[in-house]
Order: C-alpha cells, then sequence, then structure tokens
C-alpha cells in the first residue's frame, strides 16, 4: 500500500463549493471590481510599453495548467489596437508547451511585470498561435522575425495592487538570499535528467552556450 502524498491526504478537509469558500472571506470592494475593464487604455497601454517580462498562463485541452516567463527589451509584446496584443516567440527549449496549450484551447492569461516597479497588469482573452509573415515582420523586438507569435483577443483587464511585490521584496536587495542558497538552473537541470554520465560543469556550459543563441 503506497503512502498518500500530502496533497491526497489534504483533499479530505478541501472546500467543495464556491458558497464555503465565499463564506471565508469579505466580499470585495467596490474598486476593487470596477479595476476589471475590456480593453487597453492609455495607461495599460504605456505600462506594456514599459515592461520586460510576463508571465503566460495556459490551459491544455486536459485541463493541465502551465505558466512560463516571456521576455524581451521593454515594449517587446506589440499593442495592435485596443484588443488585440502581439507577443513574439523567441525560440527557447522548443518544448513548446504554451503554444501547444494555446492552439488546444485558444485561451490565454499574462502578468505584466516592470523590473524595479511594484506595478503589474493581469490580461486575459482568448488567443492564437499566428506564423503570418506580413504581422511578423513587424514584430523585431527581440532582433529578428520571429517565427510565430502569439495573439490574443484582450478580455479583462485588471491592474493588481503592489502587496505581492512588497511582500516578497522584489526589489530589494538588500533583503534576497545569498546567491548560493537556492540551486542553480544547471544543478535543477542535473536533478531531473538523472544521468550519471552528465556533470555540473556540463550543464553550465550548455546552458552559457544557449544563452548565446537565445533568439534563433
Amino acid at each position: 500500500m503506497t503512502t498518500p502524498t500530502a496533497f491526497e491526504a489534504l483533499q479530505t478537509g478541501a472546500l467543495t463549493d464556491l458558497t464555503q469558500l465565499r463564506e471565508l472571506y469579505e466580499h470585495p470592494g467596490e474598486h476593487a471590481r470596477r479595476k476589471q475593464v475590456d480593453h487597453l487604455h492609455d495607461a495599460a497601454r504605456r505600462l506594456i510599453g514599459c515592461s520586460s517580462l510576463v508571465l503566460m498562463a495556459s490551459t491544455g485541452a486536459d485541463g493541465s495548467c502551465d505558466v512560463t516567463p516571456r521576455g524581451g527589451p521593454p515594449g517587446f509584446v506589440s499593442v495592435l489596437d485596443d484588443h488585440t496584443l502581439a507577443i513574439p516567440d523567441a525560440t527557447g527549449n522548443k518544448r513548446l508547451d504554451s503554444l501547444h496549450n494555446i492552439v488546444a484551447t485558444g485561451q490565454v492569461g499574462l502578468l505584466f511585470v516592470i523590473p524595479g516597479r511594484d506595478t503589474t497588469l493581469r490580461v486575459n482573452g482568448r488567443a492564437c498561435v499566428s506564423a503570418d509573415p506580413q504581422l511578423l515582420t513587424q514584430l523585431t523586438a527581440i532582433g529578428k522575425p520571429p517565427r510565430s507569435a502569439v495573439i490574443v483577443g484582450v478580455e479583462e483587464v485588471y491592474g493588481h495592487c503592489p502587496k505581492a511585490f512588497l511582500r516578497g521584496a522584489a526589489w530589494k536587495p538588500e533583503q534576497w538570499l545569498a546567491p548560493d542558497a537556492a540551486p542553480s538552473s544547471a544543478e535543477v537541470t542535473l536533478s531531473h535528467l538523472r544521468d550519471p554520465s552528465l556533470t555540473i560543469e556540463m550543464i553550465e556550459q550548455n546552458e552559457r552556450e544557449a544563452l548565446l543563441y537565445r533568439y534563433e
């Protein structure tokens, strides 16, 4: 008999309907409700134009979820109009997890981040993956036209309060952990691959080489 995981054990006390959940919290205030809009107003456009990092959430046809970071120079995400965004795809590990999900379900969630600032913007909506050459030639912020781009039909735009960034001291170097406090990217990769023929030095070299060609 296998020992249940902590998740499996804790499911016995999980909430089973939305009424139980709502009873735990006060109702949101009027401002929290009204802050959600259905288009990219001027302030949202300006924030996206300053953002060099966006977190992209997607869901597969089987309900599995995925979040991946996308980065580039400030403004690498293009605002095509008040209801449409274009995110160039800079080729990475070629797994295409997010793109697979978007093709399968046509939905995406975005969180725009500006390093050093506690302002974030959430954008949710319909999505598709485009390889239209005419569009891609306009999306050269990452250095050259990408192989594809994620097109987002904006449905919800919400400005988050800065509490999470303040609580996490995200932009306060004096409160950051020491460089060796957490496993490095190479250490994580090595532990996942479980290949005795590999060394940490080999993984680190592969990472350095991959970064040289990050936009190809």
